[in-house]
């Protein structure tokens, strides 16, 4: 009878790089020690690998004037190394704090506390699949620029690009000699990798594994991290108000419909007073300033432009905040043309363009008792207020 052989399963380490400053999410702490979802960040980031089986032993580095924060935030008996000067430094320390008995190396930052298991269990099974470098990403899918002086200088083909994630994953013999030698400034351990011929396969990314790097992104952790039925209810309201003077032509256009006329309405673009003040009460429910700003009518592209391309904008904007309109109401203030008989196919192409039921969209009108520049015919002004709530 032949005996099997027995093969020693990797150890894998877990390695979290936490001795920067992170002063630009500001909050006066380092970034990694600020409070997210009732604990500070570090302590979530540690606790994506000390809860797991897979995962044998945890380093963490750390800046050497950050102990006491780091005690308070980390679980009793975490294995600590001080920081350097350079990430790469920082890295290198805590690689040499590891346990003899590791085989791979999990690197991970300390500013992405909320990486899903799953993101983590594809780099670990890459290594032991025999990959000698592993880290997640995901392709670029956004346009690229090249910039100077506030100015697109360039498009950069964008086939091939990935957002860089980590984990980034390891033999640890081969990353070590590679930090060995490595720059002072490389961007992260996949770049040290490379600068060593090392082979690194890309695993699969998530969203949720951003990086905290500036305010906004602590409130969208926070959000994350706390169940929606807890969350405070945020519902916002804008108002919008416009007006636009007759002119030569022989139609308006309100909420996108074309209204015969013997004058028509000026203005920078087609001049649709209802649809512009529906969209700068968007841009106020979200204090995001005015078409205006948006769409400055100094600028000759946007002269003779369909105002649903600023609707849409302005909707469109909304989304990328996380908020829904759940509500509009507009109000014409005219003489002339007659608004009723429109009325209907102006809320159908208001709901068309912002993604709503046309019974959420109201449109009415109005006329001043021929008071003021409306009641002398002079022009048509209009006012809206639409509600949004946070998704």
């Amino acid at each position: 009878m032949t005996d099997t052989p027995q093969t020693t399963p990797p150890h894998i380490a877990a390695l979290i790089v936490a001795a920067g400053r992170g002063r630009r999410a500001g909050g006066g702490l380092p970034k990694q020690y600020r409070r997210l979802g009732g604990g500070a960040v570090l302590g979530h980031a540690a606790r994506l690998f000390s809860a797991r089986a897979d995962v044998a032993s945890l380093v963490v580095v750390i800046h050497p004037d950050d102990a006491a924060l780091a005690k308070e935030a980390l679980p009793a008996g975490t294995r600590l190394a001080m920081g350097g000067e350079s990430r790469a430094a920082s890295v290198a320390a805590g690689l040499a704090a590891l346990p003899d008995a590791a085989t791979h190396v999990l690197i991970h930052d300390a500013a992405r506390p909320l990486t899903p298991a799953a993101v983590i269990g594809g780099v670990i099974e890459a290594l032991h699949s025999g990959a000698e470098g592993a880290a997640p990403a995901l392709p670029v899918s956004d346009a690229l620029w090249r910039g100077a002086g506030g100015s697109v200088t360039a498009a950069v083909p964008r086939g091939g690009l990935s957002r860089a994630q980590t984990p980034q994953g390891f033999a640890l013999p081969a990353i070590r000699a590679a930090h060995a030698k490595a720059p002072a400034e490389a961007a992260d351990d996949v770049e040290v990798a490379l600068a060593a011929g090392i082979k690194v396969v890309i695993t699969e990314g998530h969203e949720n594994n951003f990086k905290l790097t500036y305010p906004a992104d602590f409130a969208r952790a926070e959000g994350m991290l706390t169940p929606k039925e807890e969350r405070p209810m945020d519902i916002r309201t804008g108002n919008g108000f416009d007006v636009h003077r007759f002119g030569p032509g022989d139609h308006v256009t309100l909420c996108g419909v074309q209204i015969p006329l013997g004058r028509g309405l000026q203005g920078h673009s087609d001049a649709d007073v209802a649809m512009h003040t529906v969209t700068d009460a968007i841009y106020g429910a979200l204090a995001m300033g005015d078409i205006g700003q948006h769409f400055p009518p100094s600028d000759p592209q946007w002269r003779g432009a369909a105002s649903e391309i600023f609707l849409r904008h302005a909707v469109d904007l909304a989304r990328s905040e996380g908020f829904t309109i759940t509500h509009m109401d507009c109000t014409v203030i005219c003489e002339f043309p007659k608004v009723g008989p429109h009325a209907g196919p102006m809320r159908a192409e208001m709901a068309r363009i912002m993604g709503l039921d046309v019974s959420r969209v109201s449109v009415k009108a109005t006329t001043s008792e021929r008071l003021g520049f409306t009641g002398r015919g002079e022009g048509i002004a209009a006012m809206a207020t639409v509600t949004l709530v946070a998704s």
